[in-house]
């Protein structure tokens, strides 16, 4: 009797999203038993279409294409952060509620995520830099090369955080030497990379 290979479960497709008017950042994570795997992440780029209304009609069909092309389980979001600027804050909240209309609009659920909380799910730190955001990113998922926009890192951190608060680490640590010692798999699956 010949074995039949039995094909991995999927249990999860997160697309993580950085909403923004010119740059927005996008990522694809696949939750596979234990694993985190990174299908894909990068920037769609809008800052060559000169009218707000268009810019938002691109986010929207690129958004609608991801999910269409990924079919995610669960979309996340960065939220706004609030800036001096109102017709900055304006802007892009436009362009979040476009980015959740085409996920609503494919019935794929969505969560919001407030910047301080994506930087400490990922690096123990709500304070960290976009940078230090990156390079831990680097480390869990093996990239060689920090994106050239920071945007599609923000993205895949948004996606990360999504896994984590849906149970992924049962952690209260407080820091980052806290965390590993609570998660020392953690620490053994990034050096085995």
């Amino acid at each position: 009797m010949s074995k039949v290979e039995k094909k991995p479960v999927i249990e999860k497709i997160i697309l993580g999203l950085d909403p923004g008017t010119n740059v927005m950042g996008y990522a694809v994570i696949l939750i596979q038993l234990s694993k985190v795997k990174l299908l894909q992440f990068g920037v769609i780029q809008m800052g060559k279409y000169g009218a707000h209304e268009i810019k938002l009609k691109k986010i929207f069909d690129r958004v609608l294409s991801l999910v269409d092309e990924f079919k995610p389980d669960e979309v996340a979001l960065e939220a706004p952060f609030f800036g001096k600027n109102v017709q900055s804050m304006l802007k892009l909240g436009r362009a979040q509620g476009v980015a959740m209309s085409a996920a609503l609009y494919r019935e794929v659920p969505i969560t919001e995520y407030a910047p301080k909380k994506v930087k400490q799910s990922v690096t123990g730190n709500g304070n960290a830099s976009k940078e230090q955001v990156a390079k831990m990113l680097m480390q869990i998922f093996s990239i060689k090369e920090m994106p050239k926009l920071l945007d599609a890192s923000d993205a895949l951190a948004v996606a990360v955080c999504h896994h984590y608060q849906n149970g992924a680490l049962k952690s209260k640590a407080k820091s980052w030497e806290a965390f590993l010692k609570d998660n020392p798999q953690k620490l053994k699956s990034v050096i085995k990379k």
